[in-house]
């Protein structure tokens, strides 16, 4: 009989909108964990838009180099320490940011790898990646919330890379950034319909 469980579910199940699914390595580890249900459906989505995100980024500018497995995988485990700290599923605080990375990092994920799970609310630190812009814009996006001092580090690094005006580049990721909020509510119903 086929495993039915919320937690399968979430990380398996057809959705709408329709979702990528997580890397195998993640899957595996959420299983392993377990994690939460609502969890696993939030880092499915996030995930989801970060590939969006990464796709358009590659062909809008191909010369900024950047990572999209890294950045793909640093969505899908964002905020695996939610895991532990259960309570930040459903209310604020920031505990899962370092208990994420050391999780990863006892499971024998790379310290390039683990990052993410720290990194992902530090987006105007100095010496940030495009993939960790990527995965707090993902972050943001996925349910429809802006913030237009990230979005604006990001565009910096693409029209410095791509020799463009940062207007332009404003407009054509404002573009997308719309496209992908527009089904944020379609989102926060998948999310939900999980249990924490």
């Amino acid at each position: 009989m086929p495993d039915s469980s919320p937690l399968t579910r979430a990380l398996d199940a057809p959705a709408d909108p329709a979702l990528r699914a997580l890397p195998p390595a993640v899957r595996e580890l959420l299983r392993d964990l377990p994690a939460p249900p609502r969890l696993a459906a939030h880092l499915r989505l996030v995930h989801d838009v970060a590939a969006r995100l990464a796709d358009w980024l590659a062909a809008y500018c191909p010369g900024l180099p950047f990572d999209r497995e890294a950045a793909l995988f640093g969505a899908a485990t964002h905020d695996v320490g939610k895991a532990i700290h259960q309570g930040e599923l459903s209310g604020p605080g920031s505990a899962h940011e370092d208990a994420g990375r050391a999780l990863l990092l006892a499971r024998g994920f790379s310290e390039e790898r683990a990052r993410f799970a720290a990194t992902h609310a530090l987006w105007a630190a100095p010496g940030v990646s495009v993939e960790e812009l990527l995965v707090s814009t993902a972050d943001k996006v996925w349910k429809g919330k802006r913030v237009p001092e990230l979005e604006n580090i990001l565009v910096g690094r693409i029209a410095e890379a791509a020799g463009s005006e940062p207007w332009a580049v404003f407009v054509d990721l404002d573009a997308l950034l719309e496209r992908i909020a527009d089904d944020a509510d379609r989102r926060l119903a998948y999310q939900s319909a999980f249990p924490v």
